[in-house]
Parts: C-alpha cells; structure tokens; sequence
C-alpha cells in the first residue's frame, strides 16, 4: 500500500508540475507576409519552428468568426472553467458504446494546452490537457483564451491562426470575411491535413464541411434563412485563389528583409508593426534586372568573371525598387546562393568622389585647384593606365579616375580625417586603424560591400545627406545627418556628369555616357579582382559589383567594360520614356553660385587661347579672376620658328598657339608635345633664307630658339630632384635584363635652363638637355645625385639612395 501510495503521489506531483509549467499561453512569432508595391506576393520569412506560417495576432474579434468557431468547436464556452463536464461525460458514452475513441470533448482551452505540447493522446494526457486548460482559463480569462486560439489554430499548409488563413487563402482582412468563407475555413482545423484547399479532394471535403457549419449556425439562430441561402450559394461556387509561390529572382532581397525584420537589426517598431509588409521592390523590375546580370555574367564569364550584383534605388522616396544578389540564387556553379550585395570586397576608386567632396569641404581644395599628374606616387602607387595626364583640374581628376592625385590629395587631407569620413559614411568598421589601411584607402584597399557603397553615395545624390534606404512603404527613415554640404554634394556631382572631363581616360559614347545626364563612377581592384560603378540620375542610384566567388582575378575586366555597362542598362530601362534625350534631366547647380569658363590647365579664367575649358560654379566672390597666361597666341617668322618683329614679311608671319607652364612640368610638357613659347625674336629680313634643315612647323622645345631653352635670366635658379626620392631602398630584380634594369632621373629646374648634368656619387653621369630626363642603370650599393648647371656653382641637393 505504501508503494502504491508513492507510485500515486508521484504521478499526482507530476501532473500538477506538467499542467503548472504549460499553464500559460504562448505562441511563435508572426509570419511576416511580403509583397511588392503592386501587392503581388514576394515570399513569407518569420517562420515557425518547423516551417509553419502564420499566427497572427487577432487584435479585435471578428463577431461572426467567434460564432462560428464557438459553434463548431465548444458552444458552452462562455460558461465552463475550461472543461466542460457535459461534453466530457458526452464522449465517455460514445466512447465506452462504440468500444474505441470516438469523441474527444476538447474544449478551446484544452485544445490550445494540446496545440501548444503537443505529444502522443491517452488519458493521462486528456487529464494534464484538462488541468491544464482550467489554469489558463482563470489566468487569462476567457476572452484571450479566444483570441489566442484564433491565433494558433491550424488550417492547413503550413498555416495557422485565421487572420493569416483569410489573408493566404482569400487575400482580404479577418474582418471582411464572408459566411460562406468563414464556413468555409471553420471547418479544417478538424482535419487540416485531409483539407487541402489547394487540391480539388481537399477543397471538396472544406465545401461539404462549410456546408454543415452552415447548416449548425443556422439550427443555432446564428444565421438567418436569407443569409443561409446566400451563404450556401457563395460557399458552393467558391473559388480559392491559386497557390503564390516565391519569386526566384527575389530571393535574395526577401532573405535581406527577413534580416531586416526579423533579425538583429529589427528595431521594436519592427517587431510591432503589421506583419503584412508592402514592400517598395517592384517585382517586374526585380525579374528584368536579374535577367540582365545573369546574361551580362554569362557574356563575361570567359573573361573569368563569375557573379554580379545590382542595387536599385529610387531617389525621391529612398525605396530600394530592385536587390539583385546574385545572377541566380539556384546557380551552384556561380555560389549563386551568396548575396554579393553583402560581401566585403575591395573598392578600387569607387571611394575617391568622397576624398574629393571631403577637401572641398574643407577648403583644401578649390574647382580650380590644379593637381598634379606626372610621376608615381608615395610606395610607387601608379594610375590603372600606367600614364600621367600632367596638371589637371579636380573635375578632370576625379572624372579620370587618377591614382596618383588622389593619394595626393589624401596626403593633404590627412590620413586620420579621410579615414573618418568614411567612418561617417558607415564603410569602415572600425575594427582597423586608419594606419591599418594607409593611404592607400583612396585607390581601393578598404574592403566593402555593395550596400554600404549604395548608402554612401546617396550622400553625393542626396545634396550631402545621409538617410538610408527605405524597404517599406510609408517606412519612417532616420532624421537625415549631413556629412557635406550640399554645395560640394553638387559640385562632385556635376564633376562626375561631365563626358569631357572624363577624356582620355573613358572615351566618348561609352558604358559611361548616355543621352540624358547621369553622374558616373567607377572602379576596378587590383589584379581585377573587383569590378564597380554607381552611377545616379536625378531620379534614380544603381550600383553594381561584378568579380568572382573564389576572389580570382579577372582578365583585365575593369569597372568601365562591365559593371558600367550593366548599371547603363538599367538606367536605360528605368529612364525608357527619356531616352529620346528631349526632357530636362539635367542636374542643379550649387544654390546661389555663378559659372565661370576656366582653363583645364591652369584653372584661371579661360581665353581664346585655351584649347580645353570647363565651366566651374562658385559662391559670389570666390570666381577666379586672372586670366590663364599659359595659352599665348603669339607671331611667328615660319622661317626660323622664331617671335616675328616688324622686319618679318608678312607672308612668313604666322600665329602660333603655345604653352608656358611652370617648370615641374617640362618633362610632361615634352612629352605631350605642347610647344613654348620662344623667347628670341627673328633676325631674318626681307629675301633672308630660312636656316639650313629648319622645316616651318610649331617650335617643339620653346624657350632660347627652336627646341633648346635658353639660359634664363637674372631669378634665382632653384633645382629639385623629383626622381629618385631621397632615402628611396630599391630591391633589383635579377631575373630582368640589365639594360631593362634602369631607373628614371627627372629634375625641375626653375628657371628653365639649356642644360643640365646628371652627377652620380660625385661624379658626371650624362648631360641632359631640357627636359633634363635621364635613366640610370641599376647597381647595387649606396647611391647619390645631383643635378648641376655646366659651368656654373649651380647645382642641386643631393639624394641618397641604396639599391639591393
């Protein structure tokens, strides 16, 4: 007896801890329902624990859903505990008369306590289920029990609770339900899985159950003989709508909202909101956009590129329209299931506009500020082309996409500033020092992602605001954070707009042009490992990535041949009603400022003479007011090439146009083949000869005569070593032919001399004439140099170098 009476206490003890740890309610998070800004459905994220969808919070309860679930499922409701005892004592008879379990007598408290442990049914568990469901009654009351229940409920597919059921199965609100539709959904949670509406079996058997509620809600007095009537014809011809399945193409931007949503970066406004969420995407655009990347994907594929993604966003609401992560989420052989809009990769010059905007800022640098283009950089850094463009403008630049100036620029900027710019433009993480990265952020060596690249650039679209991208329609967005004014916002837009600043670099009629205004950028890693472009008009920003998987180089696929010429068809397409190019798209200018046309040489008030000219807007005060001296135009005597007096013919004058920069740009000037301007002026007179082997044609050196500078005049002669830097460690390459093996000597020397002599350690190396460039065969050992002036004291500091 005393064993018994433990084997008792201690089912008792278990009952009661089991129906004391499930006596509350509880229900997975709700499903969130996506669709497009058509309402065409997207996909559902938020799943339960096994996949289910759903349970969505009934908020107000719908009066004839209540009816017809109360009438269905527990009509003595409103006055039992939680169990009810006529309807267990009810079942015990049919049950015991038919020898096997014909009659469950659930109540909604207990079939709530069964849907929330579900497990294996007996009598012991019927009992937990019934304690359980009398707790929660008193705890909760039997308004929430109700509710709940509305929540959780199955109904077949995956689905649960009623406001997801109506909404999935019906595309309306609970509350506009019909009778035939309640009917309808009333009756599958007693065998949702014999119930499936979307086969014509299941949908039968529904039809044949509404039609018993139908008839039970009548018998009740729920349901007039009219409304019967009408319900019975409306649930006979009813028609479900067929199964939405999820976009392909959309996949990756419905995993994207799923993080946003569900995940760490949901906000608890999120968390409450409606779970049916419209999103901003336009699924005809988003279908349009991945084809096109999976076709331009497979066009390059045999120049090693091996994915692409693409970004949309619309630029008066800040609505992401389209979010291409890949060429195809199903293609394996492309690791198509990443989405590249989120993996960090390397920039390349994707990030310059922002150092330019920065210094504009900051007063470093003006639109006329010239910059200079003529020989590497710090640590060697080179421009892509392995070229130099000599003085440019900061438009010119930055439309080229020059290596060498931007590092320059960033030099002057400092380091720690730049750095922290792109902190506030979220694309740095901030784990890394801006030592870390060095200068060499400006051309690339910050790893980003497609995203974060998109936010920032709708900083230079966004007249210098930073707010973020929009994913829902009516989604309240931050309060917008400038980072640059406005001013520097337009400028740099206009920079990048401008199809003449980008020559020679990008040529005309290219992935970079189109025939409304579109402001550009692009940008290449090393090796070609990474392929950019943003690109904005004043309606749209899309921006692309294109590269590998694995991180392989691609074969010299840069920004320009192919994530450009995708973002231009895009924007082709979005601006297909412009593409006529008769509507105004045109950008505006910084608020209040003047355009001025200057030179692209020397950034002075253009003339005449000047061969390129820009026009660059300034605040009222700030124009340029000198006039460019660097173009002459000046009276030549075609006999000698010499500055034409009043003894010259006048069929040997002829007007010349030349160029007189300052002397650290004698060697590109040389080399650009930009005439000077000479200095002497023509001896010859009437009847004169020209001067044996000189040919009518430009001057090619200018100063002191035809080609060879003159000893200048009574300044003082400064010289400034600009190859090899002092303290420069060179490592020779044995494996390169020694008369490959050479490094290039270059000097200013201002003023502009005839000649010069090279020194090395001490001694006469080689006599340069104007430009002074020479090359060094390499030898190992500590080195020095100097440039001297022949027969003068005149000479340069010394450099000291060492080659291992």
């Amino acid at each position: 007896m005393a064993a018994g009476g433990a084997a008792v206490f201690l089912v008792w003890l278990f009952v009661v801890l089991t129906v004391l740890w499930h006596a509350h309610l509880e229900a997975p998070a709700a499903t969130f329902l996506l669709r497009d800004r058509h309402e065409r459905f997207l996909g559902e994220v938020g799943l339960g624990p096994d996949g289910e969808l759903g349970y969505w919070p009934v908020a107000a309860l719908p009066p004839r859903v209540v009816a017809a679930t109360l009438a269905l499922e527990d009509r003595h409701f409103a006055s039992h505990p939680g169990v009810d005892p006529r309807a267990v004592g009810r079942a015990l008879l049919q049950n015991l008369r038919h020898r096997q379990r014909v009659s469950g007598a659930s109540t909604l408290a207990m079939q709530i306590a069964r849907m929330q442990s579900p497990g294996e049914r007996g009598y012991l568990r019927k009992a937990t289920e019934a304690l359980t469901a009398v707790l929660l009654t008193a705890r909760y009351g039997r308004e929430e029990i109700l509710r709940h229940y509305l929540r959780i409920v199955p109904y077949g597919n995956r689905i649960h609770g009623i406001a997801y059921a109506a909404r999935r199965y019906f595309d309306k609100p609970v509350e506009d339900l019909s009778w035939a539709e309640i009917a309808f959904l009333a009756g599958i949670p007693q065998a949702p899985g014999r119930m499936n509406v979307y086969l014509p079996a299941g949908r039968r058997r529904a039809v044949e159950r509404g039609q018993r509620a139908l008839t039970t809600l009548a018998s009740q007095g729920v349901l007039s003989a009219a409304e019967l009537e009408l319900a019975r014809r409306q649930l006979t011809g009813l028609r479900i709508p067929y199964k939405e399945r999820r976009a392909d193409e959309a996949l990756h931007a419905v995993l994207r909202l799923e993080s946003l949503l569900t995940g760490e970066e949901a906000g608890e406004a999120t968390r409450r909101g409606s779970p049916l969420i419209r999103t901003t995407l336009d699924l005809d655009l988003q279908r349009q956009v991945t084809w096109m990347t999976d076709r331009a994907v497979r066009g390059w594929a045999d120049r090693g590129a091996g994915n692409a993604a693409v970004i949309v966003i619309d630029l008066q609401s800040r609505e992401v329209r389209a979010w291409v992560g890949s060429a195809g989420y199903f293609s394996t052989h492309q690791a198509g299931s990443i989405d590249y809009t989120r993996v960090r990769r390397s920039a390349g010059s994707a990030l310059k506009p922002f150092l330019y905007a920065l210094a504009l800022d900051r007063g470093v640098i003006r639109p006329t500020t010239i910059l200079d283009d003529l020989q590497r950089g710090p640590g060697g850094i080179t421009n892509a082309d392995d070229l130099f463009l000599g003085p440019l403008l900061p438009r010119v630049a930055l439309a080229n996409s020059r290596n060498v100036p931007a590092v320059e620029l960033l030099n002057r900027i400092g380091l720690e500033r730049g750095y922290g710019l792109f902190r506030d433009l979220g694309l740095a993480e901030g784990a890394q020092s801006a030592e870390h990265y060095g200068l060499g952020i400006a051309i690339g060596g910050l790893p980003v992602t497609l995203e974060e690249m998109m936010r920032a650039y709708l900083v230079l679209a966004g007249d210098g605001r930073t707010s973020g991208f929009r994913w829902q329609a009516g989604q309240a967005l931050p309060a917008p954070r400038r980072i640059v004014s406005e001013e520097t916002a337009r400028q740099i837009t206009l920079f990048l707009s401008d199809p003449m600043a980008r020559l020679p670099t990008f040529p005309r009629m290219g992935a970079e042009e189109y025939r409304f205004p579109v402001a550009v950028k692009t940008g290449t890693s090393t090796a070609f490992r990474d392929a950019w472009a943003v690109a904005w008009s004043n309606r749209y920003l899309v921006g692309s990535w294109v590269g590998h998987p694995d991180f392989r180089p691609m074969n010299r696929l840069s920004g320009y041949l192919s994530a450009a010429e995708l973002v231009q068809q895009v924007l082709q397409v979005l601006h297909r009603e412009q593409n006529d190019g008769f509507e105004d798209l045109s950008f505006p200018p910084p608020r209040g400022y003047r355009p001025v046309r200057v030179c692209a040489l020397t950034g002075a008030r253009a003339t005449d003479a000047c061969e390129q000219v820009f026009l660059e807007w300034f605040r009222p005060g700030e124009e340029p007011t000198t006039e460019c001296a660097a173009h002459q135009l000046r009276a030549i005597d075609r006999r000698n090439g010499l500055l034409a007096t009043a003894d010259t013919p006048r069929a040997e004058v002829e007007v010349r146009a030349f160029v007189s920069l300052p002397p650290r740009y004698a060697g590109w000037q040389d080399a650009a083949n930009l005439p000077r301007p000479p200095d002497e002026v023509s001896a010859l007179r009437p009847g004169d000869a020209p001067p044996p082997g000189l040919a009518p044609g430009p001057v090619p050196g200018g100063i002191g005569g035809p080609g060879v500078p003159a000893l200048a005049s009574n300044r003082p002669l400064r010289l400034r070593i600009t190859s090899p830097e002092h303290g420069t460690r060179l490592l020779r390459d044995p494996e390169t032919p020694a008369a490959l093996s050479t490094l290039a000597l270059t000097v200013v020397v201002d003023p502009p001399v005839r000649q010069v002599v090279w020194y090395v350690d001490g001694r006469p190396f080689q006599t340069a004439d104007y430009p002074y460039a020479a090359r060094w065969p390499l030898q190992t050992g500590e080195h020095t140099f100097q440039v001297r002036i022949p027969f003068t004291q005149d000479g340069s500091p010394a450099v000291r170098i060492i080659v291992q």
